[in-house]
């Protein structure tokens, strides 16, 4: 069954309102008819069973039919800090990390990132990124979009530290020492409504002197076992132990 996002006001009581470009998706590419039923969420935690009455060019009115209860969010929320990655990795990284449940997607402008954002296209590249979180969220039956925030200087990201119940970094020096006890340490320690910070360097990982920052803020170093892989790869690993150890032990 098809899924699509509102915002608060566009899901009132009994009443769904569809506008923008899932009008045309609905009608045009989906063919889909008065009568046929869709999942509506209003990216606040309600989600609803609803009936299409009425199709127009420029929106949709649609029946609530009754309130579901997917429970398909982590527990906890998760904030993926990705260094700045070249090409289109951050692309990959928001959409499957947002099918693997993050609630919220942070770049950062790391040493070793050889990408910059050009701040004039920032909110360009941000709108980019919503749009993949937003079909990845209707495609993994999510009840919330991921935020996507623009990126942030390293100095900015320490700042919001604090502001996290628990801070991981995926540091391949810790993996090559065969520290392999950390990450299972930090998750045996998230309890339901804690937030968790994911900080995952660029191609060429993070500088001695940026991992010592982050220590020095409370942050927990972590092996992602003995190989050494892509940074793109490093948050969905990050992710999957996340949902094993949340979601599918307990």
């Amino acid at each position: 069954m098809q899924r699509y996002f509102v915002s608060e006001d566009q899901l009132n009581g009994s009443t769904v309102t569809i506008t923008g470009d899932d009008v045309k998706h609905i009608a045009r590419v989906m063919r889909m008819q008065e009568g046929e039923e869709i999942i509506v969420s209003n990216n606040a935690g309600t989600t609803v069973l609803a009936k299409l009455k009425k199709l127009s060019e420029s929106d949709i009115q649609a029946e609530v039919l009754e309130e579901l209860d997917p429970k398909t969010e982590l527990p906890i929320k998760v904030t993926v800090a990705q260094g700045l990655p070249k090409g289109d990795k951050l692309e990959l990284i928001t959409q499957k990390g947002t099918e693997l449940g993050v609630s919220c997607f942070q770049p950062f402008q790391a040493s070793r990132s050889i990408v910059k954002w050009d701040m004039k296209k920032a909110k360009k590249k941000v709108e980019r990124l919503e749009k993949i979180a937003k079909e990845a969220a209707e495609q993994s039956y999510r009840e919330i979009i991921p935020t996507i925030k623009e990126a942030a200087s390293f100095t900015q990201l320490l700042e919001t530290i604090e502001s996290y119940t628990h801070t991981i970094v995926a540091y391949e020096e810790s993996a090559k020492t065969g520290e392999a006890s950390n990450l299972h340490n930090v998750l045996n320690q998230v309890k339901s409504g804690d937030s968790v910070l994911i900080v995952i360097g660029p191609e060429g990982g993070l500088t001695e002197e940026e991992v010592s920052e982050l220590e020095g803020k409370g942050a927990v170093l972590c092996g992602l076992g003995p190989r050494i892989i892509r940074t793109e790869t490093a948050p969905l690993y990050v992710m999957a132990a996340i949902s094993y150890h949340l979601e599918l032990m307990r």
